[in-house]
């Protein structure tokens, strides 16, 4: 009767620590989405999008750096994310946009983190207002490509310590060079239809990943973390080129409207305000 007992036991443990891996990163998201827009305004407060309409610049300028949903795959110009999102932003602002996307299709993290290292992109991030970053797909990506998607989900942890350190690495030079920059990062997004065999798992392992991008944005002055996964699910498969990876046009248009909507409710850090004042 004891063996039953302590075995039952023991099950009950192995079953909340799988629960605890699996939905506490979610909770920590959660957590850090609610605490990036205060419950109560204050008047001296302003929202991102409020900061650069009243801004004396008559110019914005948006850089953006990352991988191919920076760049746009196989799309004309003007239906990629960055232009979609300059596009409306200076419909809202009343102010030029000026965009400047830096995107390379199949880039890594690594790669990324290296060549920002290099200062390949200094002056244009010297020169930036916002800086768009979104890179880490082709992480998960080539380590599948290499081996097979089972052997890559065994390699989840050191595959995500590895993306986080680069990422660190691209925000703390992005914030050095220019620390009253705004830094938006996206969500990585699960692409597969809910009837795929490792839907549920990459729907599971996914906000452990997410968590990280969230981690990071909150040691930075001032970022956004767009919500991607909002508008690009197993729900709005319309929005995903015929690939079944890539946003379509329809895809950008809505995490540009994702992107522009949290500028509207989420507040410019009051450090950064103080700094434009002085």
């Amino acid at each position: 009767m004891k063996i039953i007992k302590f075995l039952l036991l023991i099950s009950l443990l192995a079953a909340l620590s799988i629960s605890a891996w699996i939905y506490y990163p979610q909770y920590q998201i959660n957590k850090l989405k609610e605490e990036s827009i205060p419950l109560v305004e204050k008047s001296n407060k302003l929202t991102f999008l409020d900061y650069y309409r009243t801004s004396p610049d008559k110019t914005i300028n948006h850089l953006a750096l990352g991988d191919s949903i920076i760049r746009g795959y196989q799309i004309a110009e003007e239906e990629n994310l960055v232009n979609q999102f300059s596009v409306q932003l200076e419909q809202e602002t009343g102010k030029q946009v000026i965009s400047n996307n830096e995107g390379i299709i199949g880039i890594t993290s690594e790669k990324l983190n290296q060549l920002v290292l290099d200062g390949l992109f200094d002056e244009a991030i010297k020169e930036a207002d916002i800086v768009t970053v979104n890179v880490g797909g082709n992480d998960v990506l080539k380590a599948v490509k290499k081996s097979d998607l089972y052997s890559a989900l065994k390699s989840f942890d050191s595959l995500q310590s590895g993306f986080t350190n680069n990422l660190t690495g691209i925000t703390s030079k992005i914030g050095e060079l220019n620390p009253s920059a705004t830094i938006v990062f996206l969500e990585l997004y699960n692409p597969m239809p809910a009837d795929h065999q490792f839907y549920s798992l990459a729907d599971k392992l996914l906000p452990k990943w997410n968590l990280k991008i969230y981690e990071v944005a909150k040691e930075t002055p001032a970022s956004v973390v767009v919500q991607t996964t909002n508008v690009i699910n197993s729900d709005n498969l319309q929005h995903l080129s015929s690939d079944g990876v890539h946003p379509n046009p329809l895809g950008y248009t809505a995490i540009s409207q994702q992107m522009l909507e949290q500028f509207q409710t989420q507040y410019k850090p009051e450090a950064v305000l103080a700094k434009r004042e002085n």
